[in-house]
């Protein structure tokens, strides 16, 4: 089975594009929604996180409210770090589980997990081919007022506190630009995916 890693900064469309690899036949893990899991009630980051930060980030029902822990942790690189230490160890176990159970049952198969800092944190070494998503600055304030509803500088802020998209390219082999139409985004993921499946196809491991 072939592993790859989907990645890109802020509003640069990699769920998007994730959804078009799945509608191509890729399995496609989405690393947001396995965080999420993780610090659901009986979730493996669960208790730790509220050791660690303590009953007032949890609802009536107990649950974890993420705006209220997001809160706290935001611009705390400490407790951000400290909350990462507890989610994506979590996390990657469960990829990588998911990852093997598919590659048992489709050994020439396409795995593919979409996440924010494949790149920042090292992982990108643990795939056979990594895909950046990328778009101008433009293009992502557009993206982030309409979805988000920030501001331009909220935005901007968030943009320049990422990884520079040049040092990103270094570690990846494909790059999907989202910046024109959808289908011309499309165009190129199809393009990616036919290369993709020829590799797998021959990857013999």
């Amino acid at each position: 089975m072939l592993r790859v890693g989907l990645t890109g900064g802020y509003a640069s469309g990699k769920t998007l594009v994730a959804r078009e690899f799945e509608r191509l036949g890729c399995k496609v893990i989405y690393a947001d929604e396995l965080g999420h899991r993780v610090l659901r009630a009986g979730g493996e980051a669960y208790a730790p996180a509220v050791e660690a930060f303590g009953p007032g980030i949890l609802r009536e029902d107990g649950s974890i409210d993420r705006a209220r822990l997001g809160a706290i942790v935001f611009d705390k690189p400490e407790l951000l770090a400290k909350l990462s230490g507890f989610v994506h160890p979590a996390v990657i176990r469960m990829e990588c589980q998911i990852l093997d159970e598919f590659a048992a049952q489709n050994p020439h198969g396409i795995g593919v997990v979409e996440a924010a800092i494949l790149i920042e944190t090292g992982r990108y070494r643990d795939f056979d081919r990594i895909i950046l998503t990328a778009c101008d600055t433009e293009t992502q304030i557009a993206r982030g007022i309409k979805r988000d509803g920030l501001t331009r500088q909220q935005v901007l802020a968030r943009v320049e506190k990422q990884m520079p998209l040049e040092e990103k390219k270094v570690h990846s082999q494909y790059i999907v630009d989202t910046s024109g139409s959808k289908a011309r985004t499309f165009r190129k993921v199809r393009e990616i995916f036919d290369e993709l499946r020829q590799l797998a196809e021959a990857n013999d491991a």
